[in-house]
């Protein structure tokens, strides 16, 4: 039996599990922002996605993005949602910062 499947041991209690980090995704750097209604009752929203960042430099960015277009918004399995339709907002912001971005179709 393997240390890795050991749940309990009367030598210490608990074993402690190991935290493991989510893979980052892998992308060419250009995000991707697109218009999305799709499942959302006719709600528009727009979408980034293909950031070659980690968790908390996405949950950072859709902080900021929020702020700047005065809505709401959401990180899902790294991509950003932001209510509304504000991609040239956000294009803009992102190209001051030196992202390469893209309009994708939507």
């Amino acid at each position: 039996m393997s240390q890795d499947n050991l749940v309990y041991s009367t030598d210490g209690g608990r074993v402690p599990t190991k935290k493991v980090q989510p893979a980052r995704p892998k992308t060419d750097g250009i995000i991707r922002i697109r218009r999305e209604t799709k499942g959302r009752k006719g709600k528009g929203v727009t979408t980034l996605s293909g950031m070659d960042m980690d968790a908390t430099q996405i949950k950072a960015l859709c902080s900021e993005l929020k702020k700047m277009c005065g809505t709401g918004g959401a990180v899902k399995d790294a991509i950003i949602e932001i209510q509304g339709d504000n991609r040239d907002k956000i294009k803009l912001a992102l190209e001051k910062r030196g992202y390469t971005v893209k309009l994708a179709g939507g």
